[in-house]
Protein backbone atom coordinates (compact mmCIF):
# COMPACT_ATOMS: atom_id res chain seq x y z
CA UNK A 1 0.00 0.00 0.00
CA UNK A 2 1.05 3.59 -0.88
CA UNK A 3 2.33 5.56 1.66
CA UNK A 4 -0.06 8.07 2.90
CA UNK A 5 0.70 11.95 5.04
CA UNK A 6 -0.39 10.88 8.30
CA UNK A 7 -1.75 14.93 8.48
CA UNK A 8 -3.91 14.08 5.64
CA UNK A 9 -5.21 11.04 6.72
CA UNK A 10 -6.79 12.54 9.58
CA UNK A 11 -7.78 15.73 7.58
CA UNK A 12 -9.80 13.70 5.45
CA UNK A 13 -11.37 11.26 8.81
CA UNK A 14 -12.43 14.30 10.25
CA UNK A 15 -14.15 15.62 7.11
CA UNK A 16 -16.19 12.41 7.34
CA UNK A 17 -17.78 13.89 10.91
CA UNK A 18 -19.45 16.92 8.49
CA UNK A 19 -22.84 15.35 8.66
CA UNK A 20 -22.62 15.61 12.27
CA UNK A 21 -20.84 18.45 13.21
CA UNK A 22 -24.14 19.43 14.94
CA UNK A 23 -23.56 16.52 17.45
CA UNK A 24 -20.03 17.16 17.79
CA UNK A 25 -20.49 20.41 18.75
CA UNK A 26 -22.55 19.33 21.36
CA UNK A 27 -20.57 16.76 22.77
CA UNK A 28 -17.65 19.27 22.71
CA UNK A 29 -20.30 21.52 25.10
CA UNK A 30 -21.26 18.68 27.05
CA UNK A 31 -17.70 17.46 27.63
CA UNK A 32 -16.30 21.26 28.73
CA UNK A 33 -19.47 21.31 31.19
CA UNK A 34 -18.22 18.27 32.68
CA UNK A 35 -14.48 18.64 32.90
CA UNK A 36 -15.20 22.36 34.73
CA UNK A 37 -17.79 20.84 36.69
CA UNK A 38 -15.34 17.95 37.86
CA UNK A 39 -12.47 20.39 38.38
CA UNK A 40 -13.81 23.09 40.40
CA UNK A 41 -15.51 21.03 42.60
CA UNK A 42 -12.02 21.08 44.58
CA UNK A 43 -11.79 24.97 44.09
CA UNK A 44 -14.62 24.78 45.96
CA UNK A 45 -13.27 23.00 48.52
CA UNK A 46 -10.15 25.05 48.51
CA UNK A 47 -13.05 28.12 49.07
CA UNK A 48 -14.14 26.00 52.01
CA UNK A 49 -10.92 26.15 53.34
CA UNK A 50 -10.53 29.91 52.93
CA UNK A 51 -14.42 30.02 54.87
CA UNK A 52 -13.01 28.11 57.41
CA UNK A 53 -9.77 30.14 57.99
CA UNK A 54 -11.67 33.49 58.08
CA UNK A 55 -10.86 34.25 54.81
CA UNK A 56 -13.01 36.53 52.81
CA UNK A 57 -14.40 35.46 49.89
CA UNK A 58 -17.42 35.93 47.28
CA UNK A 59 -19.20 32.72 48.43
CA UNK A 60 -20.75 31.95 51.50
CA UNK A 61 -21.15 28.77 53.42
CA UNK A 62 -24.66 27.80 52.19
CA UNK A 63 -23.78 29.30 49.07
CA UNK A 64 -21.09 27.07 48.24
CA UNK A 65 -22.35 23.79 49.55
CA UNK A 66 -25.65 24.18 47.11
CA UNK A 67 -22.77 24.44 44.66
CA UNK A 68 -20.83 21.52 45.66
CA UNK A 69 -23.93 19.49 45.45
CA UNK A 70 -24.96 20.94 42.22
CA UNK A 71 -21.58 20.55 40.64
CA UNK A 72 -21.50 16.65 41.56
CA UNK A 73 -25.05 15.96 40.03
CA UNK A 74 -24.08 18.00 37.06
CA UNK A 75 -20.56 15.97 36.17
CA UNK A 76 -22.39 12.90 36.31
CA UNK A 77 -25.37 14.18 33.63
CA UNK A 78 -22.46 15.84 31.26
CA UNK A 79 -20.36 13.29 31.03
CA UNK A 80 -22.80 10.37 30.36
CA UNK A 81 -24.60 12.54 27.84
CA UNK A 82 -21.24 13.61 26.03
CA UNK A 83 -20.19 9.76 25.93
CA UNK A 84 -23.86 9.03 24.83
CA UNK A 85 -23.17 11.36 21.88
CA UNK A 86 -19.63 10.49 21.40
CA UNK A 87 -20.75 6.67 20.90
CA UNK A 88 -23.35 7.94 18.50
CA UNK A 89 -21.08 9.49 16.00
CA UNK A 90 -18.59 7.20 16.68
CA UNK A 91 -20.93 4.00 15.48
CA UNK A 92 -22.58 6.18 12.57
CA UNK A 93 -19.87 7.18 11.10
CA UNK A 94 -18.45 3.31 11.24
CA UNK A 95 -21.56 2.49 9.26
CA UNK A 96 -20.65 5.27 6.82
CA UNK A 97 -17.57 4.33 6.88
CA UNK A 98 -18.37 0.45 5.91
CA UNK A 99 -20.97 1.66 3.65
CA UNK A 100 -18.34 3.36 1.79
CA UNK A 101 -15.52 0.35 1.97
CA UNK A 102 -18.30 -2.11 0.35
CA UNK A 103 -19.43 -0.01 -1.94
CA UNK A 104 -15.67 0.45 -3.08
CA UNK A 105 -15.43 -3.38 -2.95
CA UNK A 106 -18.19 -3.86 -5.46
CA UNK A 107 -16.31 -1.22 -7.96
CA UNK A 108 -13.05 -2.80 -7.21
CA UNK A 109 -14.30 -6.79 -8.17
CA UNK A 110 -13.77 -9.07 -9.53
CA UNK A 111 -10.20 -7.66 -11.36
CA UNK A 112 -9.15 -5.51 -8.10
CA UNK A 113 -9.57 -8.46 -5.51
CA UNK A 114 -7.91 -11.42 -7.51
CA UNK A 115 -5.04 -12.00 -5.60
CA UNK A 116 -6.37 -9.71 -2.66
CA UNK A 117 -5.40 -11.67 0.78
CA UNK A 118 -9.40 -12.12 1.71
CA UNK A 119 -8.00 -12.56 4.89
CA UNK A 120 -6.42 -8.95 5.20
CA UNK A 121 -9.77 -7.74 3.46
CA UNK A 122 -11.74 -9.31 6.35
CA UNK A 123 -9.33 -7.20 8.69
CA UNK A 124 -9.56 -4.11 7.21
CA UNK A 125 -13.56 -4.56 6.96
CA UNK A 126 -13.43 -5.39 10.81
CA UNK A 127 -10.49 -4.85 13.32
CA UNK A 128 -9.64 -1.59 10.88
CA UNK A 129 -12.81 0.38 10.85
CA UNK A 130 -13.62 -0.68 14.33
CA UNK A 131 -10.47 0.64 15.26
CA UNK A 132 -11.31 3.83 13.97
CA UNK A 133 -14.25 4.16 16.68
CA UNK A 134 -10.98 5.18 18.91
CA UNK A 135 -10.72 8.18 16.97
CA UNK A 136 -14.40 9.41 16.60
CA UNK A 137 -15.39 8.65 19.95
CA UNK A 138 -11.72 9.17 21.72
CA UNK A 139 -9.95 11.39 20.02
CA UNK A 140 -11.90 14.19 18.29
CA UNK A 141 -13.95 15.57 20.98
CA UNK A 142 -11.26 15.41 23.85
CA UNK A 143 -8.94 17.81 22.08
CA UNK A 144 -11.49 20.31 21.41
CA UNK A 145 -12.53 19.88 25.15
CA UNK A 146 -9.33 20.20 26.00
CA UNK A 147 -8.47 23.07 23.97
CA UNK A 148 -11.77 24.99 25.61
CA UNK A 149 -11.80 23.91 28.94
CA UNK A 150 -7.64 24.17 29.47
CA UNK A 151 -8.14 27.71 27.86
CA UNK A 152 -11.13 28.42 30.50
CA UNK A 153 -8.76 27.67 33.71
CA UNK A 154 -5.67 29.43 31.89
CA UNK A 155 -7.82 32.45 32.27
CA UNK A 156 -9.42 31.53 35.66
CA UNK A 157 -5.83 30.82 37.17
CA UNK A 158 -4.29 33.92 35.54
CA UNK A 159 -7.16 36.18 36.97
CA UNK A 160 -5.25 35.74 40.08
CA UNK A 161 -1.56 37.40 38.65
CA UNK A 162 -0.38 36.54 34.47
CA UNK A 163 1.88 34.95 35.61
CA UNK A 164 -0.19 32.17 36.88
CA UNK A 165 -1.96 31.71 34.18
CA UNK A 166 1.40 31.61 31.82
CA UNK A 167 2.68 28.94 33.81
CA UNK A 168 -0.51 27.04 33.72
CA UNK A 169 -0.62 27.15 30.19
CA UNK A 170 2.90 26.15 29.57
CA UNK A 171 2.17 23.01 32.44
CA UNK A 172 -1.17 22.33 29.42
CA UNK A 173 1.06 22.59 26.49
CA UNK A 174 3.84 20.23 27.81
CA UNK A 175 1.59 17.34 28.70
CA UNK A 176 -0.98 18.13 26.32
CA UNK A 177 0.85 19.01 22.96
CA UNK A 178 4.39 18.63 22.87
CA UNK A 179 4.55 15.26 24.57
CA UNK A 180 2.35 13.57 22.26
CA UNK A 181 4.10 14.91 19.40
CA UNK A 182 7.54 13.37 20.81
CA UNK A 183 6.23 10.33 21.29
CA UNK A 184 4.32 9.72 17.98
CA UNK A 185 7.55 10.85 16.24
CA UNK A 186 9.55 7.91 18.58
CA UNK A 187 6.38 5.47 17.90
CA UNK A 188 7.72 6.07 13.65
CA UNK A 189 5.66 3.29 11.35
CA UNK A 190 5.13 0.99 14.57
CA UNK A 191 1.14 1.36 14.38
CA UNK A 192 1.34 0.48 10.63
CA UNK A 193 3.61 -2.74 10.58
CA UNK A 194 1.15 -3.45 13.42
CA UNK A 195 -1.78 -3.15 11.17
CA UNK A 196 0.21 -4.80 8.13
CA UNK A 197 1.03 -7.88 10.29
CA UNK A 198 -2.49 -8.33 11.98
CA UNK A 199 -3.61 -8.33 8.47
CA UNK A 200 -1.22 -11.40 7.42
CA UNK A 201 -2.26 -13.13 10.18
CA UNK A 202 -6.36 -13.15 9.41
CA UNK A 203 -5.27 -13.96 6.02
CA UNK A 204 -2.81 -16.86 6.91
CA UNK A 205 -5.51 -18.28 9.40
CA UNK A 206 -7.94 -17.76 7.06
CA UNK A 207 -6.08 -20.00 4.64
CA UNK A 208 -5.15 -22.93 7.59
CA UNK A 209 -9.08 -23.21 8.12
CA UNK A 210 -9.94 -23.69 4.83
CA UNK A 211 -6.93 -25.97 3.67
CA UNK A 212 -7.31 -27.75 7.27
CA UNK A 213 -8.23 -31.29 5.36
CA UNK A 214 -5.13 -31.15 3.14
CA UNK A 215 -3.28 -30.36 6.31
CA UNK A 216 -4.41 -32.99 8.48
CA UNK A 217 -4.08 -35.66 5.35
CA UNK A 218 -0.56 -34.54 4.26
CA UNK A 219 0.57 -33.64 7.74
CA UNK A 220 1.21 -30.59 7.30
CA UNK A 221 -0.21 -28.86 9.91
CA UNK A 222 2.87 -28.36 12.36
CA UNK A 223 4.60 -26.77 9.86
CA UNK A 224 1.48 -24.56 9.50
CA UNK A 225 1.15 -24.23 13.27
CA UNK A 226 4.47 -22.88 13.57
CA UNK A 227 3.82 -20.13 10.85
CA UNK A 228 0.79 -19.51 12.94
CA UNK A 229 3.02 -19.12 16.25
CA UNK A 230 5.48 -17.10 14.40
CA UNK A 231 3.55 -14.55 12.80
CA UNK A 232 1.29 -13.98 16.73
CA UNK A 233 4.57 -14.49 18.07
CA UNK A 234 6.13 -11.04 15.67
CA UNK A 235 2.64 -9.51 16.24
CA UNK A 236 2.75 -9.58 20.03
CA UNK A 237 6.31 -8.47 20.12
CA UNK A 238 4.99 -5.25 18.11
CA UNK A 239 1.93 -4.32 20.55
CA UNK A 240 4.75 -4.57 23.06
CA UNK A 241 6.94 -2.16 21.44
CA UNK A 242 3.78 0.64 21.07
CA UNK A 243 2.61 -0.76 24.82
CA UNK A 244 6.20 0.06 25.91
CA UNK A 245 5.69 3.75 24.30
CA UNK A 246 2.62 3.89 25.79
CA UNK A 247 3.67 3.09 29.47
CA UNK A 248 7.09 5.41 28.84
CA UNK A 249 4.04 8.14 27.58
CA UNK A 250 2.01 8.01 30.76
CA UNK A 251 4.98 8.05 33.10
CA UNK A 252 6.45 10.86 31.43
CA UNK A 253 3.26 12.62 31.35
CA UNK A 254 2.99 11.69 35.18
CA UNK A 255 5.90 13.11 35.38
CA UNK A 256 5.74 16.40 34.06
CA UNK A 257 2.40 16.94 35.73
CA UNK A 258 4.08 16.69 39.57
CA UNK A 259 7.06 19.09 37.96
CA UNK A 260 4.42 21.44 37.02
CA UNK A 261 2.74 21.08 40.11
CA UNK A 262 5.44 21.70 42.14
CA UNK A 263 6.75 24.82 39.80
CA UNK A 264 3.41 25.77 40.14
CA UNK A 265 3.67 26.23 43.86
CA UNK A 266 7.04 27.99 43.93
CA UNK A 267 5.81 30.32 41.62
CA UNK A 268 2.69 30.76 43.86
CA UNK A 269 4.83 30.77 46.70
CA UNK A 270 7.39 33.37 45.65
CA UNK A 271 4.55 35.89 44.55
CA UNK A 272 2.91 35.51 47.78
CA UNK A 273 5.94 36.17 49.77
CA UNK A 274 5.97 39.29 47.29
CA UNK A 275 3.21 40.25 47.72
CA UNK A 276 2.15 40.39 44.73
CA UNK A 277 -1.06 37.81 46.05
CA UNK A 278 -3.02 36.90 48.74
CA UNK A 279 -3.81 33.83 50.34
CA UNK A 280 -6.40 32.79 48.11
CA UNK A 281 -3.93 33.59 45.44
CA UNK A 282 -1.90 30.88 46.61
CA UNK A 283 -4.14 28.25 47.31
CA UNK A 284 -6.92 28.63 44.90
CA UNK A 285 -4.62 28.71 41.60
CA UNK A 286 -2.41 25.72 43.38
CA UNK A 287 -5.68 23.58 43.24
CA UNK A 288 -7.13 24.57 40.20
CA UNK A 289 -3.93 23.56 38.15
CA UNK A 290 -3.61 20.44 40.30
CA UNK A 291 -8.01 19.22 39.46
CA UNK A 292 -7.61 20.34 35.90
CA UNK A 293 -4.70 17.57 34.14
CA UNK A 294 -7.83 15.66 33.06
CA UNK A 295 -8.60 16.72 29.81
CA UNK A 296 -4.61 17.32 29.07
CA UNK A 297 -4.05 13.67 30.10
CA UNK A 298 -6.25 12.37 27.85
CA UNK A 299 -4.23 14.01 25.23
CA UNK A 300 -0.99 12.61 26.39
CA UNK A 301 -2.05 9.08 25.20
CA UNK A 302 -2.49 9.92 21.51
CA UNK A 303 0.71 9.91 20.42
CA UNK A 304 0.66 6.04 20.47
CA UNK A 305 -3.16 5.35 20.63
CA UNK A 306 -3.79 7.26 17.19
CA UNK A 307 -0.68 4.95 15.61
CA UNK A 308 -2.70 2.05 14.76
CA UNK A 309 -5.84 4.51 14.54
CA UNK A 310 -4.03 6.55 11.71
CA UNK A 311 -2.76 3.33 10.00
CA UNK A 312 -6.26 1.79 10.41
CA UNK A 313 -7.56 4.49 8.57
CA UNK A 314 -4.96 5.02 5.93
CA UNK A 315 -5.74 1.20 5.10
CA UNK A 316 -9.64 1.90 5.12
CA UNK A 317 -9.39 5.02 3.08
CA UNK A 318 -6.63 3.74 -0.07
CA UNK A 319 -9.37 0.98 -0.25
CA UNK A 320 -12.08 2.99 -0.70
CA UNK A 321 -9.59 5.63 -2.88
CA UNK A 322 -8.51 2.70 -5.16
CA UNK A 323 -9.55 2.96 -9.20
CA UNK A 324 -11.58 0.02 -10.73
CA UNK A 325 -10.03 -1.41 -13.62
CA UNK A 326 -13.39 -0.74 -15.39
CA UNK A 327 -16.04 1.98 -14.08
CA UNK A 328 -19.97 1.07 -14.52
CA UNK A 329 -21.26 2.47 -17.81
CA UNK A 330 -24.76 4.36 -17.51
CA UNK A 331 -26.83 6.81 -19.69
CA UNK A 332 -26.19 5.02 -22.64
CA UNK A 333 -29.34 3.51 -25.06
CA UNK A 334 -30.58 0.31 -24.25
CA UNK A 335 -29.46 -2.67 -26.55
CA UNK A 336 -31.40 -5.79 -27.39
CA UNK A 337 -28.66 -8.99 -28.11
CA UNK A 338 -27.89 -9.68 -31.45
CA UNK A 339 -24.73 -11.76 -31.55
CA UNK A 340 -21.52 -10.73 -30.35
CA UNK A 341 -17.84 -10.54 -32.12
CA UNK A 342 -14.67 -10.43 -30.85
CA UNK A 343 -11.79 -8.28 -33.26
CA UNK A 344 -7.85 -8.60 -32.93
CA UNK A 345 -8.15 -8.30 -28.89
CA UNK A 346 -5.49 -8.92 -26.95
CA UNK A 347 -5.12 -8.98 -23.15
CA UNK A 348 -1.99 -8.78 -20.45
CA UNK A 349 -2.53 -9.43 -17.25
CA UNK A 350 0.73 -8.59 -14.46
CA UNK A 351 2.96 -7.79 -17.75
CA UNK A 352 1.98 -11.28 -19.09
CA UNK A 353 -0.01 -12.02 -22.65
CA UNK A 354 -3.04 -13.72 -22.17
CA UNK A 355 -4.92 -12.86 -25.41
CA UNK A 356 -2.66 -12.37 -28.88
CA UNK A 357 -4.75 -10.93 -31.61
CA UNK A 358 -7.82 -13.34 -31.36
CA UNK A 359 -11.12 -12.92 -33.35
CA UNK A 360 -14.21 -14.80 -33.42
CA UNK A 361 -17.78 -14.29 -34.16
CA UNK A 362 -20.47 -15.67 -32.11
CA UNK A 363 -23.75 -15.44 -34.41
CA UNK A 364 -26.92 -15.52 -32.36
CA UNK A 365 -29.29 -18.26 -31.57
CA UNK A 366 -25.90 -20.49 -32.09
CA UNK A 367 -23.96 -22.72 -29.82
CA UNK A 368 -20.10 -21.88 -30.33
CA UNK A 369 -17.26 -24.02 -28.21
CA UNK A 370 -13.81 -23.05 -27.15
CA UNK A 371 -11.90 -25.88 -26.15
CA UNK A 372 -8.10 -25.59 -24.76
CA UNK A 373 -6.02 -26.39 -21.98
CA UNK A 374 -5.92 -25.00 -18.72
CA UNK A 375 -4.11 -21.92 -18.36
CA UNK A 376 -4.84 -20.68 -22.51
CA UNK A 377 -6.85 -17.72 -21.88
CA UNK A 378 -10.11 -19.34 -21.97
CA UNK A 379 -11.46 -18.30 -19.08
CA UNK A 380 -9.98 -14.70 -19.60
CA UNK A 381 -12.45 -14.20 -23.07
CA UNK A 382 -15.68 -14.74 -21.12
CA UNK A 383 -14.26 -12.36 -18.87
CA UNK A 384 -13.57 -9.48 -20.98
CA UNK A 385 -17.21 -10.46 -22.55
CA UNK A 386 -18.16 -9.19 -18.80
CA UNK A 387 -15.88 -6.33 -18.93
CA UNK A 388 -14.62 -7.24 -16.04
CA UNK A 389 -11.59 -6.21 -17.93
CA UNK A 390 -10.90 -4.15 -20.38
CA UNK A 391 -9.01 -5.11 -23.78
CA UNK A 392 -5.39 -4.13 -24.00
CA UNK A 393 -6.32 -3.75 -27.89
CA UNK A 394 -8.80 -4.68 -30.52
CA UNK A 395 -12.82 -4.84 -30.02
CA UNK A 396 -15.27 -6.44 -28.48
CA UNK A 397 -18.60 -6.18 -29.14
CA UNK A 398 -22.14 -7.41 -28.34
CA UNK A 399 -25.25 -6.53 -30.61
CA UNK A 400 -22.86 -4.64 -32.68
CA UNK A 401 -21.88 -2.23 -29.91
CA UNK A 402 -18.61 -1.82 -28.34
CA UNK A 403 -18.98 -3.45 -24.56
CA UNK A 404 -17.57 -0.24 -22.92
CA UNK A 405 -20.57 1.59 -24.76
CA UNK A 406 -23.03 -0.86 -23.39
CA UNK A 407 -24.13 0.18 -20.11
CA UNK A 408 -23.58 -2.25 -17.21
CA UNK A 409 -26.89 -3.36 -16.07
CA UNK A 410 -27.89 -4.08 -19.62
CA UNK A 411 -24.27 -6.00 -20.60
CA UNK A 412 -24.85 -7.89 -17.28
CA UNK A 413 -28.52 -8.85 -17.73
CA UNK A 414 -27.99 -10.05 -21.39
CA UNK A 415 -25.24 -12.07 -20.25
CA UNK A 416 -25.41 -15.08 -17.89
CA UNK A 417 -21.91 -16.09 -16.65
CA UNK A 418 -21.14 -19.43 -14.88
CA UNK A 419 -17.50 -19.60 -13.15
CA UNK A 420 -15.72 -22.30 -12.94
CA UNK A 421 -15.42 -22.31 -8.97
CA UNK A 422 -19.35 -21.60 -8.03
CA UNK A 423 -19.51 -19.71 -4.76
CA UNK A 424 -22.12 -20.26 -2.74
CA UNK A 425 -22.92 -18.13 0.77
CA UNK A 426 -24.34 -19.59 3.88
CA UNK A 427 -27.95 -19.65 3.19
CA UNK A 428 -30.05 -22.46 1.84
CA UNK A 429 -29.82 -23.72 -1.49
CA UNK A 430 -32.97 -21.75 -2.89
CA UNK A 431 -31.62 -18.67 -1.93
CA UNK A 432 -28.24 -19.67 -3.39
CA UNK A 433 -30.50 -20.55 -6.47
CA UNK A 434 -32.34 -17.27 -6.01
CA UNK A 435 -29.19 -14.88 -7.05
CA UNK A 436 -29.48 -15.54 -10.78
CA UNK A 437 -33.15 -14.08 -10.01
CA UNK A 438 -34.35 -12.45 -7.00
CA UNK A 439 -37.98 -12.40 -7.64
CA UNK A 440 -38.07 -16.22 -9.01
CA UNK A 441 -41.16 -17.89 -8.49
CA UNK A 442 -40.26 -21.25 -6.78
CA UNK A 443 -41.51 -23.03 -9.95
CA UNK A 444 -38.98 -21.45 -12.00
CA UNK A 445 -36.08 -22.13 -9.30
CA UNK A 446 -37.57 -25.59 -9.76
CA UNK A 447 -37.48 -25.88 -14.00
CA UNK A 448 -33.61 -24.31 -13.57
CA UNK A 449 -32.67 -27.19 -11.24
CA UNK A 450 -34.42 -29.54 -13.77
CA UNK A 451 -32.48 -28.17 -16.39
CA UNK A 452 -29.18 -27.95 -14.43
CA UNK A 453 -29.98 -31.98 -13.04
CA UNK A 454 -29.72 -30.84 -9.89
CA UNK A 455 -33.70 -31.27 -8.54
CA UNK A 456 -33.76 -34.65 -8.04
CA UNK A 457 -30.47 -34.40 -5.75
CA UNK A 458 -32.20 -31.71 -3.79
CA UNK A 459 -35.43 -33.35 -2.90
CA UNK A 460 -33.47 -36.71 -1.47
CA UNK A 461 -32.62 -33.39 1.23
CA UNK A 462 -34.70 -33.53 4.43
CA UNK A 463 -35.03 -30.09 3.81
CA UNK A 464 -35.49 -29.81 0.01
CA UNK A 465 -34.63 -26.54 -1.18
CA UNK A 466 -34.63 -24.88 2.41
CA UNK A 467 -31.50 -26.98 3.23
CA UNK A 468 -28.68 -24.99 4.85
CA UNK A 469 -25.23 -25.26 1.95
CA UNK A 470 -22.84 -24.30 5.00
CA UNK A 471 -20.22 -21.93 4.58
CA UNK A 472 -19.16 -21.58 0.78
CA UNK A 473 -21.48 -24.88 0.09
CA UNK A 474 -18.92 -26.72 2.55
CA UNK A 475 -22.39 -29.67 3.07
CA UNK A 476 -21.94 -29.97 -0.88
CA UNK A 477 -19.62 -31.99 -3.34
CA UNK A 478 -17.88 -30.27 -6.13
CA UNK A 479 -20.09 -31.85 -8.72
CA UNK A 480 -23.58 -30.40 -6.64
CA UNK A 481 -21.71 -26.94 -6.32
CA UNK A 482 -21.08 -26.87 -9.84
CA UNK A 483 -25.10 -27.75 -11.07
CA UNK A 484 -25.95 -25.35 -8.23
CA UNK A 485 -24.22 -23.04 -10.47
CA UNK A 486 -25.34 -24.21 -13.64
CA UNK A 487 -29.17 -23.14 -12.48
CA UNK A 488 -28.30 -19.83 -11.23
CA UNK A 489 -27.32 -19.54 -14.88
CA UNK A 490 -30.68 -21.03 -16.12
CA UNK A 491 -32.41 -19.16 -13.85
CA UNK A 492 -31.04 -15.77 -15.02
CA UNK A 493 -32.71 -16.40 -18.32
CA UNK A 494 -30.00 -14.25 -20.67
CA UNK A 495 -29.81 -14.71 -24.20
CA UNK A 496 -26.10 -14.39 -24.25
CA UNK A 497 -25.00 -17.65 -21.89
CA UNK A 498 -21.24 -17.67 -21.06
CA UNK A 499 -20.24 -21.10 -19.31
CA UNK A 500 -16.74 -22.03 -17.66
CA UNK A 501 -16.07 -25.43 -17.63
CA UNK A 502 -20.32 -26.08 -16.99
CA UNK A 503 -19.18 -29.90 -16.90
CA UNK A 504 -15.65 -30.23 -14.96
CA UNK A 505 -17.22 -31.68 -12.26
CA UNK A 506 -19.75 -33.91 -13.34
CA UNK A 507 -19.90 -38.00 -14.14
CA UNK A 508 -21.49 -38.77 -17.81
CA UNK A 509 -24.85 -39.42 -16.84
CA UNK A 510 -25.07 -35.21 -15.11
CA UNK A 511 -23.40 -34.06 -18.00
CA UNK A 512 -25.53 -35.83 -20.92
CA UNK A 513 -28.69 -34.27 -18.73
CA UNK A 514 -27.22 -30.59 -18.84
CA UNK A 515 -25.83 -30.83 -22.03
CA UNK A 516 -29.04 -32.15 -23.49
CA UNK A 517 -30.94 -28.72 -21.71
CA UNK A 518 -28.09 -26.72 -22.87
CA UNK A 519 -28.71 -27.87 -26.36
CA UNK A 520 -32.46 -26.86 -26.07
CA UNK A 521 -31.48 -23.35 -24.91
CA UNK A 522 -29.16 -23.04 -27.38
CA UNK A 523 -32.70 -23.09 -30.13
CA UNK A 524 -33.37 -19.67 -28.00
CA UNK A 525 -30.31 -18.47 -26.96
CA UNK A 526 -26.62 -18.29 -27.51
CA UNK A 527 -24.10 -19.93 -25.80
CA UNK A 528 -20.57 -19.43 -25.55
CA UNK A 529 -19.16 -23.04 -24.01
CA UNK A 530 -15.14 -23.02 -22.85
CA UNK A 531 -14.02 -26.63 -22.04
CA UNK A 532 -10.86 -29.17 -22.27
CA UNK A 533 -13.54 -31.69 -22.30
CA UNK A 534 -13.89 -33.15 -25.67
CA UNK A 535 -17.74 -34.93 -24.60
CA UNK A 536 -18.47 -31.50 -23.33
CA UNK A 537 -18.01 -29.80 -27.16
CA UNK A 538 -20.32 -32.60 -29.12
CA UNK A 539 -23.54 -29.61 -28.50
CA UNK A 540 -21.41 -27.15 -30.19
CA UNK A 541 -21.98 -25.91 -33.57
CA UNK A 542 -18.99 -24.77 -33.84
CA UNK A 543 -15.58 -25.63 -31.91
CA UNK A 544 -12.23 -23.45 -31.94
CA UNK A 545 -9.32 -24.61 -30.24
CA UNK A 546 -7.24 -21.85 -28.07
CA UNK A 547 -3.46 -22.42 -27.31
CA UNK A 548 -1.01 -19.89 -26.39
CA UNK A 549 -3.42 -17.17 -26.09
CA UNK A 550 -4.57 -17.75 -30.04
CA UNK A 551 -7.43 -18.72 -31.57
CA UNK A 552 -7.07 -21.40 -34.90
Amino acid sequence: MKKQNKALILLRMLKLVKPLSGFMILAVVLGTLGFLTAEFIPILGGEAILIGLGIQTKLSWNMLVWLLLSFAILRAIFRFTEQRTNHYIAFTLLAIIRDKVFKALRRLCPAKLEGRDKGDLISLITSDVELLEVFYAHTISPICIAIVSETIMCLFIGSFHPLLGIAALIAFTLVGVILPMIISKRSGTTGDELRAQSGELSAHMLESIRGIDDMLQYSFGEKRLKEISDKTRALSERQGVLSKLTGTNMAIANMLILISDIAMLLVCAWLYQAGQIGFDGFLIPMIALMSSFGPVTALAALGTTLQSTVASGARVLAIIDEEPETEDITGKASVDFDGAEVKNVSFAYAGENVLNNISLQVPKGRIVGIVGKSGCGKSTLLKLFMRFWNACNGEISVSGRNVSEINTADLRDMESYMTQETELFKDTISNNIRIGKLDATDEEVVQACKKASIHDFIMTLPKGYETEVGELGSTLSGGERQRIGLARAFLHNAPFMLLDEPTSNLDSLNEAVILKSLKEEGREKTVLLVSHRESTMRIAEKTLAMEGGRIS
